[in-house]
């Protein structure tokens, strides 16, 4: 797949792209890009984060039944297990991404549901640096 990457421009940019975000490697872009057809299939992060299985989704019936927000079960598998690794990659190597997750937690939230948010947030990332058509840079390198 590389090697097919490298030979198309457009692809090895958006891959390049990708990479230079902290929790996303090599295996997790090389499979947005085939899932997401060169960042051409879904308008924004939020729809790609539905087809994943990513997005919360209110738990109601009528007026009366109202339960937790729950992910979808009919997302891609494969998919969710990448960005979870990488969610996992990202909450120790980025310092935001870090800072992020110990507040949450330090707030009482499941690790499990602010994982989930930093999966959001890591396909957030990926569609607006692919969007901008540059490489991702932390926000303390902006402030300098």
């Amino acid at each position: 797949m590389l090697d097919f990457i490298a030979t198309d421009q457009d692809l090895n940019k958006q891959y390049t792209l990708c990479t230079s975000i902290p929790g996303v490697g090599m295996q997790l872009a090389t499979y947005m890009l085939i899932v997401t057809h060169g960042f051409s299939r879904f308008a924004n992060s939020r729809k790609l984060a539905t087809y994943a299985g990513v997005a919360p989704f209110p738990y109601q019936s009528g007026t009366s039944i109202r339960g937790k927000n729950k992910t979808s079960p009919l997302g891609d598998k494969s998919l969710k297990t990448l960005l979870h690794m990488g969610a996992l990659s990202a909450v120790r190597n980025d310092n935001q991404i870090k800072m992020y997750y110990e507040r949450k937690k330090a707030e009482g939230k499941n690790a499990m549901s602010v994982l989930n948010a930093v999966k959001n947030k890591l396909l957030a990332r990926v569609m607006a640096t692919v969007n901008r058509g540059t490489p991702f840079v932390p926000l303390a390198q902006h402030l300098n």
